[in-house]
C-alpha cells in the first residue's frame, strides 16, 4: 500500500481538512456562548480576525441577544457603526457588556460607514466591531475581509436577509428569525460541510429586563418564522 494513502490532510497541512469535515489548522475562534452553535463553527466559536455576516429577518429578532454572550468576554472596546437604534445602555448591562466600552460611529452614506469600518479593522484598538450595511458591493465587503484579516478582532456586518442571495466573501454567514425558544439560526456558509437544518436556541439573557414578572406566553401563528420580534436589547 502506498504510504501516502495513509496521510491526512492536516498531516500534509495543517491548514488543510477534507470537505466532510470542518475546518482545523490554526483557527482562533471565541466561544459563541452557545454550546449547539460553537459546536457546529470551525474552531468552535466566532473566528477572529474574520469579516462574520449575520443575516437577520428584521432589526431586532434576536441578534444582539446572540452575540452579547461573546461580547460579555472581550476587555476591549466594541463600535457599533450605524445601528438601526441607539444603543440601550440598560439592555447592554443587563447583558453583561459594559456601556462604557461602547463607541457609537452615526454616518449616513454607505461609503462613509465602510470607511469608518476599514479604519477601525487596520487601527486595531477595537476588541469587537459591528457594522449594519442595507447594500454593499461584493469588492467593498472583500476590502474589509482583507482589513479584518489584519487584526484581531470579532468583525460582525449586520445585513437583512434578503442579501443571503449575493455572493460574499465571508467565511462564516449566519441567519437569524425569531422563534418561541428566542431564535433560530441557520448557518449559510462556514468552512466545512453544507449544514442542514437550523438551530433554536434559547437566547440569553431573556428578554425582560427589569420586571418581576415572566413574559407571557403567546400563541404562536402558523407563519410565525415571518413576524418581527423587537424585543431586543437594542430596541
Amino acid at each position: 500500500m502506498d504510504a501516502t494513502s495513509s496521510l491526512t490532510p492536516e498531516t500534509i497541512h495543517p491548514s488543510l481538512w477534507r470537505a466532510s469535515q470542518l475546518a482545523r489548522g490554526r483557527i482562533s475562534a471565541i466561544h459563541t456562548g452557545y454550546p449547539g452553535l460553537s459546536a457546529e463553527l470551525p474552531g468552535g466559536g466566532w473566528p477572529i480576525g474574520s469579516l462574520i455576516e449575520v443575516l437577520t429577518q428584521s432589526n431586532g429578532c434576536g441578534e444582539i441577544r446572540l452575540l452579547t454572550p461573546v461580547l460579555s468576554k472581550l476587555s476591549g472596546p466594541i463600535l457599533l457603526i450605524n445601528p438601526p437604534a441607539d444603543p440601550s445602555a440598560h439592555g447592554f448591562a443587563y447583558a453583561g457588556v459594559s456601556p462604557d466600552r461602547l463607541v457609537l460611529i452615526r454616518a449616513k452614506s454607505t461609503p462613509d460607514q465602510l470607511w469608518s469600518a476599514e479604519q477601525a479593522l487596520q487601527a486595531g484598538t477595537c476588541a469587537a466591531i459591528m457594522l449594519w450595511l442595507k447594500h454593499a458591493r461584493a469588492d467593498s465587503l472583500r476590502r474589509l475581509h482583507l482589513s479584518a484579516r489584519s487584526g484581531n478582532a470579532l468583525f460582525f456586518v449586520m445585513r437583512h436577509l434578503s442579501e443571503a442571495r449575493d455572493a460574499s466573501p465571508a467565511e462564516l454567514r449566519v441567519t437569524v428569525r425569531p422563534a418561541e425558544s428566542g431564535a433560530s439560526v441557520e448557518i449559510l456558509k462556514r468552512k466545512g460541510p453544507r449544514f442542514e437544518g437550523a438551530l433554536d436556541l434559547h437566547l440569553q439573557p431573556g428578554p425582560v429586563l427589569v420586571s418581576p414578572y415572566g413574559r407571557t406566553r403567546r400563541a404562536v401563528a402558523p407563519n410565525a418564522r415571518d413576524i418581527p420580534v423587537t424585543d431586543d436589547v437594542h430596541a
